[in-house]
């Protein structure tokens, strides 16, 4: 076998069928096998994903999980990860599909020229349910070979679509940081690239969903679980790659806990905000006037600011009222 398609799905049965039919439009020179991981979907998603088997047993292969693994598919991922025969894997979220019939057999070509390559991805067309305007995920200067080096930054690195990916069978592992992540895709891209270059294919050849393009897809950036658990993420991988890149990765990890200064659960607490603010300025190292800023709004209590202001006030007051 020489390429397992993993499909994972939770609750997409509108979208799971043109997924799976656009597996099984690939026009290879090899065998390849259709893996459904579904996990536990309640919309009647399992009862397509079956109907996909009982027509193409010998391409589809359903698992079908009778309860939700969570950890935002991540333990789907892994289960139906584990049945994969195939050399290389090409996985697909189910709510995404390929629109090029030689998406498979051109991503094996260039792993087969590049066997020290850990793993190849190609470019993505994005598309919005709100309207938003689609656009391609990768730019026409995208960088061909990308190391562990292009992974990590100040910023969150994103630019890898889950559906252009295709990886070598054997490669990926799990500690204990990662199976914490509600991220499944960042800590993958670093662990592959710790053993070997990742390579660009050029060419649109999927679709990737985003079922929110507007401001309240970035609503989960002001939940502090949610920015808790990026913190954790980086802190693992900053660990995985030995420090290596240490005062990149904590001056991200800085600006998740700038972030926190305006959670939704903190609103109201100035204790919290305080220690949070310290530690922003701690990790991230931000100019005078930044620093100058966070100092004034999350560190000085508003009554010592009030004071401030009387006592700075203070003169001309006396100078208004003597007159």
């Amino acid at each position: 076998m020489k390429v397992s398609v993993v499909i994972l799905t939770y609750n997409q049965k509108n979208f799971i069928g043109k997924a799976i039919e656009s597996a099984l439009a690939q026009e290879t020179n090899f065998d390849f096998e259709i893996l459904v991981g579904d996990d536990c979907s309640t919309d009647g998603a399992q009862e397509v994903i079956q109907s996909y088997q009982n027509q193409y047993p010998d391409k589809v292969k359903a698992i079908l999980h009778s309860k939700n693994l969570g950890q935002n598919g991540l333990f789907n991922t892994i289960e139906t990860l584990k049945l994969a025969k195939g050399a290389y894997i090409a996985p697909m979220d189910g709510d995404d599909y390929w629109t090029s019939p030689h998406k498979l057999q051109i991503q094996v070509d260039f792993m087969e020229a590049n066997p020290s390559f850990s793993a190849c991805f190609h470019n993505a067309l994005i598309t919005y349910e709100d309207g938003t305007p689609s656009h391609e995920l990768n730019s026409p200067d995208q960088k061909t070979i990308i190391s562990v080096e292009d992974l990590v930054g100040e910023d969150e690195i994103w630019f890898m679509a889950t559906s252009a990916v295709m990886f070598k069978n054997g490669l990926m592992y799990y500690p204990e940081w990662f199976l914490q992540s509600t991220s499944g895709d960042i800590p993958r891209y670093v662990i592959l690239a710790k053993q070997g270059p990742i390579g660009y294919v050029s060419g649109v050849m999927s679709v990737y969903r985003k079922n929110r393009g507007g401001a309240s897809f970035r609503d989960h950036y002001r939940d502090a679980r949610f920015l808790y658990n990026r913190i954790k993420m980086y802190e693992g991988i900053n660990k995985e790659l030995g420090q290596q890149y240490d005062d990149l990765l904590k001056r991200n990890i800085a600006r998740y806990y700038k972030m926190l200064l305006e959670a939704r659960q903190y609103q109201k607490s100035y204790f919290r905000r305080a220690r949070l603010a310290i530690k922003y300025l701690e990790l991230g190292k931000p100019d005078r006037e930044t620093t100058r800023e966070v100092v004034r709004d999350y560190i000085l209590p508003k009554w010592m600011m009030q004071v401030y202001s009387f006592f700075a006030l203070l003169p001309h007051r006396l100078k208004e009222s003597s007159r």
